[in-house]
């Protein structure tokens, strides 16, 4: 007995050429067998042939006429190392011939520090003696020999330090065991003007400075407004503080989203609620920064859900006075933005990058990159998150 499989084509077959012959009664009579009605076919259906110069053409053609947003924002430079990082630095070396060149420092946990000085072709890890159980947080960098690094954690964890020497040596220039002080944040605007953010000590945050690149001293806080209980600074990507034109700026969180603000060295002291994600201790905002004398960016939300995207980001183009949920928001939370050209800003978490190019107004999802901070020195940037991983961002 044949197989059904067998019946099966067979019946197949002959329904296919009963259709055909109904279709078109000339078939059968042009070719008197199955292989000639191949040839009939080819011959009034020759076979297509391309044009190889032409092809070429219309290849080269669909790639430079690809939308420049649909290309990659990060290039990976390097990853693998066993740290998860959260602070990096990025400062242009002048070159009296050839491309510029830029030196990038990046830090995180387990006391790693990480250097290059060719924009980040190759890079050396260097080595805080007595520091490899510190996380660094946040790096400031001037050059391939200077630079401040602060560490977080409670009482005498919370440090900063600095390097004169490219990392060959390093002196612990501030450390405080009072009771709730915890490091968040390093801002500079020089190699001698830097601030730093902790944790509310004795109702108050503490803001420390130093004018000299040496010494550190607490602000004036007599006329600093209290801090609201269970309020903090968030030490995700060390850019919680920041100095602007208009002077001094950092962000909180937890049962309310605010900025405080001090256009004088800490003299006086304004604060500022957001409307930003609030109202619990792993949301608030995470990262502020600034372009010009008005414009600033603030970013965060809640960490525990990073995919939620309500009320992320926020803008002021008043100095601060006013905040403005942002019309179209980024991806979800996002714990560092930095500002790479005028009034275009990126910020970057989680589950990716977002770029606004009209002042933080509105935010497009751009990769899927998991990164921590980002930093830039005009419009070249780098970026640094989980496994040691560090990207340089590519403007379009």
């Amino acid at each position: 007995m044949r197989p059904l499989s067998g019946f099966s084509a067979s019946r197949s077959s002959r329904e296919s050429t009963s259709q055909q012959t109904e279709r078109n009664p000339l078939w059968l009579s042009a070719a008197s067998s199955p292989l000639e009605a191949v040839r009939l076919s080819q011959r009034r259906h020759p076979p297509l042939r391309y044009n190889r110069p032409v092809l070429l053409f219309l290849l080269l053609f669909r790639l430079l006429t690809i939308p420049p947003d649909s290309k990659p924002w990060w290039s990976v430079q390097t990853k693998g190392v066993d740290t998860n990082l959260r602070g990096v630095s990025v400062k242009a070396i002048g070159a009296s011939e050839g491309p510029e060149s830029y030196t990038i420092w990046a830090s995180g946990s387990k006391g790693v520090i990480l250097r290059s000085v060719d924009s980040g072709t190759t890079w050396t890890q260097l080595t805080v003696p007595g520091a490899s159980d510190l996380d660094f947080r946040d790096i400031e960098a001037f050059d391939a020999d200077v630079a401040y690094v602060l560490s977080i954690g409670d009482g005498a964890k919370s440090r900063i330090y600095k390097t004169i020497d490219g990392g060959k040596s390093w002196k612990l220039q501030y450390s405080d065991k009072r009771p709730g002080f915890f490091l968040d944040s390093l801002a500079c605007s020089s190699r001698t003007h830097c601030v730093a953010l902790s944790d509310p000590v004795d109702g108050k945050f503490l803001v420390l400075g130093t004018d000299d690149g040496d010494h550190w001293n607490e602000l004036p806080r007599d006329r600093m407004p209290a801090a609201l209980p269970k309020e903090g600074a968030f030490a995700a990507s060390g850019t919680a503080i920041t100095l602007c034109d208009a002077g001094i700026y950092f962000a909180t969180g937890g049962p309310k989203a605010r900025v405080f603000h001090s256009p004088d060295a800490g003299q006086t002291w304004t604060v500022t609620e957001t409307p930003i994600a609030s109202g619990s201790a792993a949301s608030g905002i995470f990262s502020i920064a600034c372009y010009g004398s008005d414009l600033l960016v603030a970013v965060g939300g809640d960490y525990l859900q990073p995919a939620s995207a309500a009320n992320v980001a926020i803008y002021s183009d008043d100095a601060g006075k006013s905040w403005h949920i942002a019309a179209q928001q980024p991806g979800g939370f996002r714990s560092a933005v930095a500002s790479f050209s005028h009034g275009e800003f990126a910020a970057v978490g989680p589950n990716g990058t977002d770029v606004s190019e009209d002042k933080g107004i509105h935010w497009q999802h751009t990769d899927q990159l998991n990164l921590n901070a980002v930093n830039f020195d005009g419009t070249q940037g780098w970026g640094v998150g989980p496994k040691g991983t560090i990207a340089r961002f590519q403007s379009h």
